[in-house]
């Protein structure tokens, strides 16, 4: 783990980015995520933002909170290194099913670090 950031900082970013992701996607559907070239942007940003710093949290810090770490991680290497393959219904997914159940966990999580 690089000590550049210290994993409160990097637990907050990943909240700041669910936020931003979550404000993105207000009163969207579907198709009208998929009609926005820019919100889809914004969103695998987020999502890239998210991950850089899942991959970068201790092991023992992971172990204290049930958060799909290695997931985070996986998206984020998707999102930047094989965006070709980028699938708008996993993301859409993603965002309405996923994000939502981390929130909370990393919120008790970020708490307990301090």
């Amino acid at each position: 783990m690089s000590s550049s950031r210290s994993e409160q900082a990097r637990i907050q970013d990943i909240l700041n980015s669910i936020t931003s992701i979550q404000k993105h996607v207000a009163n969207l559907d579907f198709d009208d995520f998929c009609g926005n070239e820019t919100i889809q942007k914004a969103v695998l940003y987020d999502l890239i933002v998210i991950g850089e710093p899942a991959k970068n949290i201790s092991s023992e810090t992971q172990a204290k909170a049930n958060i799909p770490w290695h997931l985070m991680g996986d998206m984020r290497n998707i999102m930047a290194h094989e965006y070709f393959q980028v699938n708008l219904k996993i993301t859409w997914s993603t965002i309405q099913n996923n994000l939502p159940t981390v929130i909370e966990p990393l919120e008790k999580l970020l708490r307990n670090l301090r």
